[in-house]
């Protein structure tokens, strides 16, 4: 086979040639570069995790609990309303010393001596014992709430004590008011400084007793 020379001029072209595809690829990924630069400058990244350490949010609403816990306990007296029936106002009638009175509470009434509990938590703000009304406790609890026991028997608190709900501040017993009533409590409840009919509040969200104010 004859071999064939190339011509003097073919290789400086083909090293020019390459010399320009190499300035090129150079040029394509400079720019390409700069452009995933630009990109990643545009980013915003999430610095911390996503959970962090934040903490649940539960619904821990407070309800209004009876102020005893015996299942045997009844209504021996209602809180006297004017706008009730008269049927029901007659129920509501203390008579003492020759003179009627309108109940400002509820008598929870039982054969049994029974615990009287805080119906929320709060500051013991009076202990007393009246001739009338038989020892007493008052208690302020937050969102000027007031509840008033009345015709105890037995007190297991002093003034200052801050209680829980539901804890045990006496025992029901007798008084000179409401004597032929025998073993009771008689429970009374204040709000904004006005009583009202504790039936409204007892057993509610404290939320639900809030918009009858």
């Amino acid at each position: 086979m004859k071999k064939r020379k190339l011509k003097s001029y073919v290789v400086p072209t083909i090293i020019v040639g390459v010399i320009i595809a190499l300035f090129f690829t150079s040029v394509i990924i400079n720019n390409r570069g700069q452009s995933l630069e630009a990109e990643e400058q545009n980013l915003n990244y999430v610095s911390q995790t996503i959970l962090g350490n934040d903490i649940a949010v539960i619904n821990t609403e407070t309800k209004v609990i009876n102020p005893y816990t015996d299942s045997a306990v009844t209504i021996g007296k209602y809180y006297y309303d004017y706008k009730a029936e008269s049927a029901n106002q007659e129920k509501s009638i203390i008579y003492h010393d020759d003179t009627y009175l309108q109940n400002s509470g509820i008598d929870f009434t039982s054969e049994n001596v029974f615990d009287v509990v805080a119906i929320l938590p709060g500051t013991v703000t009076e202990v007393k014992e009246d001739e009338t009304l038989g020892k007493i406790i008052e208690i302020k609890h937050d969102n000027d709430y007031i509840s008033i026991y009345q015709s105890l028997g037995e007190i297991s608190v002093k003034k200052g004590d801050n209680v829980t709900q539901g804890q045990v501040i006496g025992k029901s017993g007798t008084n000179e008011l409401d004597k032929e009533m025998g073993n009771h409590l008689h429970f009374e409840l204040y709000i904004g400084g006005q009583v009202v009919d504790p039936t409204l509040y007892l057993n509610k969200e404290l939320s639900e007793s809030q918009n009858k104010e």
